[in-house]
């Protein structure tokens, strides 16, 4: 049974977007080199990645985060699953901040991991993205997207091209000097160049939107000193 290491060579990667794709490589040179994710090293639990991934849902990183720690404080720990997620209602989930899509979505999640459907990180290291996909977007809550930020932010897969994000599509928008963001189907046919590393390219199609956008701010009149935060992704 094959295995999938976690991280890739970046340095590779690159080089051969640097070589493939003259606009973007312009972009990568500009930027400089991305060290490796230390987190594609460490252990982690993907239930308690996704029930995370659940709770920053359609928020600010920071209202997220107040959130994330009201539960566990309500919880009585740093890892959520479902033995611990299982020792709270309902209710006291509202009162953290919870909403209630958001309540049934960690219910789904804890049901599932009784029932065994959500494969442990061994398990994953002998799954292809596909199939990693395929086995975590029936969870309440769980889409494409949010697996993808786990297999580029936590596992570290080195061929993963989220082409929904709005970020990744700013990105291209900028690389190309575009009026317009170009659709998922444009960017994912473009992306083929890129293979198999796109991994990197997504997240050098971040830094140029995050760079454009620390522009765009420190252009405006009395904002010289302004910078903008480089926006975090899920997972990030």
């Amino acid at each position: 049974m094959a295995r999938y290491a976690r991280g890739f060579d970046t340095d590779a990667a690159g080089r051969h977007l640097a070589r493939v794709d003259r606009p973007l490589g312009a972009w990568t040179r500009r930027i400089g080199p991305l060290p490796a994710d230390t987190r594609w090293r460490q252990p982690f639990d993907p239930v308690d990645a996704l029930a995370r991934a659940i709770l920053y849902q359609q928020l600010h990183a920071k209202a997220a985060a107040t959130i994330v720690g009201r539960v566990e404080l309500a919880i009585g720990s740093a890892r959520l699953h479902v033995g611990t997620l299982s020792s709270i209602d309902d209710a006291t989930l509202r009162a953290c901040g919870v909403s209630g899509n958001k309540a049934l979505a960690l219910r789904d999640l804890s049901r599932r991991e009784v029932e065994g459907a959500i494969p442990t990180l061994r398990r994953m290291s002998h799954m292809t993205d596909d199939a990693i996909i395929d086995a975590l977007v029936p969870i309440r809550g769980i889409g494409r997207w949010t697996v993808e930020m786990m297999l580029i932010f936590r596992l570290g897969r080195p061929d993963v091209f989220p082409v929904d994000d709005l970020g990744i599509r700013k990105g291209a928008q900028v690389v190309d000097g575009s009026d317009a963001l170009p659709s998922p189907r444009a960017l994912r046919e473009r992306g083929e160049r890129w293979g198999p590393w796109r991994t990197q390219a997504s997240l050098y199609l971040w830094r140029i939107a995050d760079a454009a956008t620390q522009a765009a701010v420190a252009a405006k009149p009395g904002a010289a000193a302004a910078r903008a935060a480089p926006v975090k992704r899920s997972q990030d």
